[in-house]
């Protein structure tokens, strides 16, 4: 295993753990940030895994799914906005 695959996975758990506040708190960032970002990090992911950076792949694919969870969830908040307004 090489260091570089450290480096990069421990870069993307502190990324994860920077998250957590964001996703539970009640302010989210804007939908459009959230599916770049998660797709960004999506392509990302699957190029570690072509590099066979197993542990990098492993934990883009948790950063991209934390961002995807935000979008999902100002998908959620915008859509009960609209239908109570």
């Amino acid at each position: 295993m090489i260091w570089q695959d450290w480096v990069f996975s421990i870069g993307s758990w502190i990324f994860v753990i920077a998250l957590i506040p964001t996703i539970r708190g009640g302010s989210k960032p804007a939908l459009s940030t959230s599916l770049l970002t998660g797709s960004i990090l999506a392509i990302f992911a699957i190029t570690y895994f072509s590099l066979e950076l197993w542990l990098s792949t492993v934990s883009t694919i948790a950063t991209a799914t934390s961002w995807y969870i935000l979008a999902w969830q100002k998908y959620n908040s915008d859509h009960k906005k609209h239908d109570k307004g």
